[in-house]
């Protein structure tokens, strides 16, 4: 039976015989955040269907595809839509593709997701820069460790680069754009939050919650990757008024608020 380094390995090959160049630089969007694709160009697409022993997307707002392109000169591939735990995925499956995007060189990640809010001063379509997560989930390194990718015990002190994050600010002050930056919690899903836990999570110091990110960056940071992450606010958890969060809200506010988080990205890679 092949083991997980000879899976990645396949799978990486399989993408080295489709793309000319092998970018430094990757992108993963996250639900209704799509749009960055329009800044891709010359554009070589892969099914995630065909690639060797990457997962299946089941979310209807994730395309499922892996997209090599040039944004501001620079090649970069780009992953149009990620997986879950929700779904089924082990931890395992669900970092894959990050384990892949490493051996194929990638050098810097940036992901995108959407969120919901607990910071009061948060209003939906907002966009929160995160600064630092707590792990509410299983942790993606459980197991014997794989000595090609990173240690055994991983440092986490910085696992969102500082200095993207200030680069992204500027970008943000330069162009009018306001950014929120917070702590982000990462919970299994698929169901949104009871009230007492959105209260709870802001109590522990979160200013957002999602159902992803959490385990592709302690995957990333495993692989020495630098890390910029970025959420839209899609609902505000603890507003007291009696109404209901629903996955088409999530997908509408996220895709209003698209065209500044395109900016944002296609901006910080032209500084890279």
């Amino acid at each position: 039976m092949e083991n997980r380094t000879d899976k990645i390995r396949e799978s990486c090959r399989y993408i080295q015989s489709r793309i000319p160049v092998s970018p430094q630089i990757a992108v993963i969007l996250g639900s209704g955040l799509m749009d960055f694709l329009s800044q891709v160009t010359g554009k070589t697409v892969l099914e995630y269907s065909e690639i060797p022993h990457f997962p299946r997307t089941t979310v209807a707002s994730h395309l499922g595809q892996l997209v090599l392109g040039q944004c501001c000169g620079k090649p970069v591939l780009v992953m149009a839509g990620r997986f879950h735990y929700y779904e089924g995925y082990s931890l395992e499956e669900v970092v894959f593709p990050v384990r892949v995007l490493s051996q194929l060189g990638v050098k810097t990640l940036l992901v995108s997701n959407a969120a919901g809010g607990m910071n009061p001063d948060f209003m939906a379509g907002d966009l929160m820069i995160l600064t630092d997560h707590i792990n509410l989930g299983e942790n993606p390194l459980r197991g014997p460790n794989l000595e090609e990718f990173g240690p055994r015990f991983p440092d986490l002190s910085e696992p969102y680069s500082k200095s993207l994050t200030e680069a992204a600010l500027g970008i943000g002050r330069e162009l009018g754009i306001e950014l929120k930056t917070g702590v982000y919690a990462g919970v299994q899903g698929p169901s949104f939050e009871t009230r007492a836990e959105y209260r709870y999570l802001h109590l522990i110091g979160a200013d957002a919650v999602g159902m992803s990110t959490v385990p592709e960056v302690i995957a990333a940071a495993h692989a020495g990757m630098k890390v910029f992450a970025i959420s839209v606010i899609t609902n505000i958890g603890i507003r007291q008024e009696e109404n209901r969060v629903t996955q088409e809200e999530v997908v509408e506010t996220a895709g209003k608020a698209e065209p500044k988080l395109t900016v944002i990205f296609k901006k910080l890679i032209a500084s890279l």
